[in-house]
């Protein structure tokens, strides 16, 4: 597969939206922006917790969507699966007609879709990409993450590409969907070569994900953002450090960070709610992830043998303490330069609008 008139390159070069520089200090924003991950496979914490029954339905995923940007929160994370990654038997949302759904419930909330390069042809991944950026009035971005869960693309029929080759794939691919963003034929492989038409207004801002080499180096060399899995601000300035120094012209690379927040009136009633989660993810008794993790992974290398609530390391970034712990932790990250930090909680409804209460208007800007 081959662009025939060359890639269209990092998608930052468009000015698109996404996680622009209001201050213009090299694409840092003045105050921090926050996401919350959407229920698409029920909950992030305790599969089973008693206020926070699993729920993946799409109209669970659309009401808390147009809730939290009703209550402040600038961006949400529709993650993709097409086989539950915990338990197959499980509930999971189809991402791409769910965004599609949510972008015509919302106004304002920036949408970054997750997108495995070999579950959809590069052309129809495109058409449906630009389709919902229009819907969205320019308000879709993508997270690409070449994928590590071998049972969904065994259940597909897909090769199993080794790790690294993953890598190699999307990277091939993506230089084809932005070729075709930007209007250009491009030679899938195909007797006929591909276009978009219409080209598209809006060029999706392009988030990538991946803590292995190969991840880092696709993301210096196409993101506009590298999303980071929870971890201690020391890491985290490590892995910031890193990638800024990978980026050889063009514009400067953008950081999110997942985690998973545990806000209370006191450090003390904080803790005691973390010990109460972790107790029930315990008690489950069973892994975060079902079998079937490629053990290449470099995330699950990470994150192996550590304690913690919710995905992408969940609360080891440390947002769990008083509210006003929570927001020095996040201020603390955003001057290590962290721009959005996408957000779990459970309950999650509740959680949700805690934080919208006692965490949002402290980094609201000033009129």
């Amino acid at each position: 597969m081959s662009a025939a008139n060359g890639s269209a390159g990092m998608s930052a070069a468009n000015g698109s939206a996404g996680m622009s520089g209001a201050n213009g200090s090299a694409g840092v924003n003045d105050r921090p922006r926050f996401g919350v991950w959407a229920p698409v496979y029920g909950n992030h914490g305790a599969r089973h917790h008693p206020q926070d029954p699993p729920d993946a339905s799409y109209r669970r995923n659309r009401d808390l969507i147009v809730h939290a940007e009703q209550v402040g929160f600038d961006a949400t994370l529709v993650a993709q699966h097409v086989i539950h990654p915990s338990d197959v038997e499980d509930d999971v949302l189809e991402t791409w007609s769910t965004l599609a759904g949510i972008a015509e419930a919302t106004e304002r909330i920036e949408l970054i879709g997750a997108i495995k390069p070999l579950l959809l042809n590069p052309l129809v991944f495109a058409k449906i990409a630009a389709n919902i950026a229009d819907i969205s009035d320019g308000r879709l971005s993508i997270n690409v993450v070449s994928g590590w869960f071998l049972p969904e693309l065994e259940a597909l029929g897909v090769d199993l590409l080794d790790h690294d080759d993953r890598y190699a794939h999307t990277r091939e691919w993506l230089e084809i969907v932005t070729a075709l963003w930007a209007g250009k034929q491009v030679d899938i492989g195909g007797r006929q070569p591909a276009l978009v038409r219409p080209v598209p207004r809006f060029v999706p801002p392009v988030y990538v994900g991946g803590e292995s080499e190969p991840g880092r180096a696709l993301a210096a060399a196409t993101a506009d953002v590298f999303f980071i899995n929870g971890r201690p601000l020391p890491d985290t300035a490590e892995v910031i450090a890193d990638l800024r120094s990978r980026r050889a012209g063009g514009p400067p690379l953008r950081f999110g960070l997942s985690a998973f927040v545990i806000a209370r009136d006191t450090d003390a009633e904080a803790h005691a709610e973390a010990a109460h989660l972790q107790a029930l993810v315990d008690a489950e008794k069973r892994p975060e992830i079902s079998g079937g993790t490629d053990p290449k992974t470099q995330m699950y290398k990470v994150l192996a043998n550590t304690s913690r609530v919710g995905s992408n390391g969940g609360t080891l970034a440390g947002l769990v303490g008083s509210y006003d712990t929570v927001a020095e932790r996040i201020s603390a990250f955003h001057a290590a330069g962290i721009e959005l930090f996408m957000l779990q909680f459970q309950p999650l409804e509740a959680e949700l609008d805690r934080f919208a209460e006692h965490i949002i208007p402290r980094f609201a800007r000033a009129d």
